[in-house]
């Protein structure tokens, strides 16, 4: 739009000012013809006639000499004042003759040449033009002036015509010239759009993931070469994609493999751990001690190794909710029954039945139990875990503790997987997965789940879950 405005314009400058140079320069040449023939014409019939003009003059010959010099133009558009001294006479009886102005007038007065002046008449345009006769040897020539002074006035309706005729064939002109401009501003527009609208939608398809669109290269100008080294950018990107899935993928199932190959002798291990805590009150201290710590090692393990195998899952897509109707409010006490932690939570729930969502009870376990576990651990007592209807039909589970809180540093990382606010702290009690494994759980609801800290102290984290009838979704990978 902007190159057809443009052409637009440069075609309507080019065009008025063409115009306009036209008009003035077929304007000065109509008029300067036109006055040069009456003049010329005025000089002739005024030497014809001058002769018969006695000196000094009458009144009776001066309306007589008006009269012949008007008579003499075959038209009949001619107007004559014949002024000798303090008399006057005009070829028409009672002519005001309004067109002569004093300048013109005192002009003549101050000079033997010929002089003219253009006057507006309002509704036209009159030529007026004043000559002091001259006599030398009784006739009409060049000499001392006589004292008689002609002054005649024609209007130029005829010459008005052409200019006007002119100012038609401008305007006419100008429209076409218009018209032609936005055409060729159109068909250049197209030129230099097409290969950029190409462009851009080769852009679009490569940010949605299409990597293997490429642009047809025509000719060998700028645009041409953008289109090469946008294919060759393509091309270059395709290939790193493709290189950084395949290396994302081997590690996915590097993770996967060393998971599900680990499960196996961990069940063994946790088999002998549980037999060798029975008996580690038969044994001397120091072995009862190792005993006791390899068992907790185990069980560390065991949870990483799950933890893993969850992450694995959630990469591979092969992540599925399992939906149920249920009370929410159970599933939550449920949770904290399970893990022996109904008298170390502060909990505030809806009555039975009052909240009830469409969700996969295992994942809500899973959220609820990493976060409240999370809170025991690494915050203080007492522990909060409240449940209500937020706006917009969603279900709002917060859990809140009393501890320092989490530092401003930390709180755009903490779910991320392994991510530890103390570089130097190598040993966790947890896997370092659990919060990205909420995160993931909460995801897959089509919910949002954030961490912040309270004013009072403490850290909150909240969850919210739309409550509408869902429909099963698979995980993506990250």
């Amino acid at each position: 739009m902007r190159l057809v405005v443009a052409f637009a314009l440069v075609a309507a400058l080019t065009a008025g000012t063409t115009g306009a140079l036209t008009f003035r320069e077929a304007r000065t040449g109509v008029l300067q013809q036109s006055q040069d023939t009456v003049i010329k014409l005025l000089r002739t019939h005024v030497d014809r006639l001058a002769p018969e003009l006695g000196v000094p003059p009458g009144e009776f010959e001066l309306r007589r000499f008006a009269t012949s010099l008007a008579g003499a133009e075959p038209a009949g558009t001619w107007r004559v004042l014949v002024a000798y001294g303090g008399l006057s006479a005009t070829s028409a009886p009672d002519d005001p003759f309004e067109e002569l102005t004093p300048a013109l007038r005192a002009a003549v007065n101050s000079s033997t040449a010929t002089v003219f002046q253009r006057v507006d008449s309002g509704d036209h345009t009159s030529l007026v033009v004043g000559m002091s006769v001259t006599f030398t040897a009784g006739t009409a020539a060049t000499g001392p002036a006589s004292g008689v002074q002609v002054f005649l006035t024609v209007p130029q309706t005829t010459e008005q015509a052409y200019v006007d005729a002119l100012v038609t064939a401008v305007e006419r002109a100008t429209v076409p010239a218009l018209g032609l401009a936005v055409l060729l501003a159109l068909l250049a527009a197209r030129g230099v759009l097409r290969p950029v609208r190409a462009l851009r939608r080769a852009t679009r398809s490569i940010a949605e993931g299409r990597l293997d669109t490429r642009l047809d290269v025509n000719g060998s100008d700028e645009l041409a070469d953008l289109s090469h080294t946008f294919n060759e950018t393509a091309a270059a990107l395709e290939e790193s994609v493709a290189e950084l899935r395949g290396m994302e993928a081997r590690a996915r199932r590097f993770a996967a493999d060393v998971s599900h190959e680990l499960r196996t002798p961990l069940a063994a291990m946790s088999a002998v751990t549980d037999v060798l805590d029975e008996d580690a009150a038969h044994l001397d201290p120091d072995t009862a001690t190792a005993v006791r710590l390899i068992s907790e090692e185990t069980v560390k393990l065991a949870r990483l190794v799950d933890d893993l195998m969850e992450i694995s899952r959630f990469d591979a897509g092969a992540a599925v909710l399992h939906l149920d109707e249920i009370d929410l409010a159970e599933s939550l006490r449920r949770t904290l029954a399970a893990r022996a932690w109904t008298d170390l939570v502060d909990v505030r729930l809806p009555p039975p039945d009052a909240l009830r969502g469409r969700v996969d009870p295992r994942r809500l376990d899973v959220v609820v139990a990493n976060l409240v576990g999370n809170a025991l651990r690494h915050g203080a007592r007492p522990v909060h875990l409240r449940l209500y209807e937020g706006e917009g039909r969603i279900a709002v589970v917060e859990v809140l503790d009393s501890g320092p809180g989490i530092p401003d540093s930390v709180l755009p990382h903490v779910f991320e997987r392994f991510y530890k606010s103390d570089a130097a702290r190598t040993r966790t009690e947890g896997s370092g997965l659990g919060l990205a494994i909420t995160a993931e759980n909460v995801r897959m609801h089509g919910g949002t789940v954030r961490a912040a800290n309270r004013p009072e102290g403490g850290a909150v984290f909240t969850v919210e879950l739309p409550l509408r009838r869902a429909e099963p979704t698979r995980g993506s990978g990250q």
